[in-house]
């Protein structure tokens, strides 16, 4: 059927959508792994460490029993030998977080980077597509995964804790060092199959990224027929037909311009062409254009009796959001009702 997506995406489409920084990436398979590294190396090199902190805590002591010591001239001095101990026996186990999110991310979206998603879109700040985001189809896959997570993740937690309960009556009593190296034990052992879980959710999640960056850049059939007649050309030859085609999309667009009932206009950077019959449910850009083309788009307007509205914003927000042939989007409809109550209040004037 027209306009059903049911080819996957060609090589070019998948160059395309990386280039924009569409990739398949689970946020919770980078925290799976970040976890999973941390406690490793926090079992390796915790006990490294506690006795280095420890080392620095008792210095630190020994030192601040001298009066001397704690004057404002040696404050500094045991402020900074303790944070440096401190970092030097966390840095190990960051290192290998940092080294480990960093593998992961490659893993999941490979060597090239991509600075599109920095470049500034007025797109992402459109609050109707912020809201359907927040209440859409994904929240609800969000949220069930949210609760899935803590519900599993949980559950294990529970099953593995809840027979030891009855044996912490048996440590009491017992000398700290001992207590504490119980407790670290079952704390590790809760915290590996807690991180274990969520590694598997991870997977999980990320199958399903995959599965939804694949269904989103399916291509229609006729799509896919013109790229693979594209591609069988010499380059000069696409390049040629690639002008043609848009002088001819122009000049199609430039013959719709006296049709209009209005345009808007920046005044002299943007103009942008509306029509709105009834038959639609919204107004529909008939042409658009920059500079030149806004020129000739108010020249066409003016000899056609089309009348030019000046509004800056708005003329700004139709050319940044709205391609040729499309409706306006949701967020404009109030902005370009005024507009075109206004046409109608003049037109009716003039009659």
């Amino acid at each position: 059927m027209a306009g059903e997506k049911s080819e996957k995406a060609t090589p070019k489409r998948r160059e395309e959508a990386r280039k924009k920084g569409q990739v398949a990436k689970s946020s919770d398979l980078n925290g799976a792994v970040v976890l999973l590294a941390g406690l490793i190396a926090l079992g390796s090199a915790g006990p490294a460490a506690g006795r280095r902190m420890s080392d620095s805590m008792r210095a630190t002591l020994t030192q601040i029993r001298d009066p001397s010591v704690v004057s404002r001239d040696h404050v500094g001095d045991l402020l900074i030998h303790a944070g440096s101990a401190f970092l030097l026996a966390v840095a190990p186990i960051a290192a290998v977080c940092m080294v480990a999110g960093v593998l992961i991310s490659l893993v999941q979206v490979g060597v090239k980077p991509s600075t599109h998603a920095l470049k500034p879109d007025p797109k992402r700040i459109n609050p109707l597509k912020g809201a359907k985001n927040i209440f859409g189809p994904n929240a609800l896959v969000e949220g069930a995964k949210s609760v899935s997570k803590v519900t599993i993740v949980g559950a294990i937690v529970i099953s593995f804790a809840a027979p030891k309960i009855s044996g912490m009556g048996a440590m009491v009593g017992i000398g700290p060092g001992e207590l504490a190296a119980a407790l670290s034990s079952n704390i590790h052992a809760i915290a590996m199959r807690a991180v274990f879980a969520y590694l598997l959710i991870g997977l999980a999640d990320y199958g399903y990224q995959r599965y939804r960056n694949e269904k989103s850049m399916k291509m229609e059939l006729q799509e896919v027929k013109e790229e693979s007649k594209g591609q069988n050309l010499p380059p000069e030859v696409r390049a040629a037909m690639r002008r043609r085609q848009m002088a001819a999309a122009r000049a199609r667009m430039m013959a719709d311009v006296p049709t209009a009932d209005v345009i808007v206009t920046n005044p002299t950077h943007f103009a942008v062409a509306l029509k709105y019959d009834g038959t639609r449910l919204a107004p529909m850009v008939l042409a658009k254009g920059q500079d030149l083309v806004a020129l000739r788009i108010r020249e066409l307007a003016k000899d056609a009796g089309v009348p030019l509205v000046e509004d800056r914003p708005l003329a700004r927000s139709l050319y940044a959001t709205c391609e040729v042939g499309h409706e306006i989007p949701e967020d404009l409809y109030a902005a370009v009702a005024q507009v075109l109550a206004f046409v109608y209040r003049l037109k009716a004037r003039r009659a």
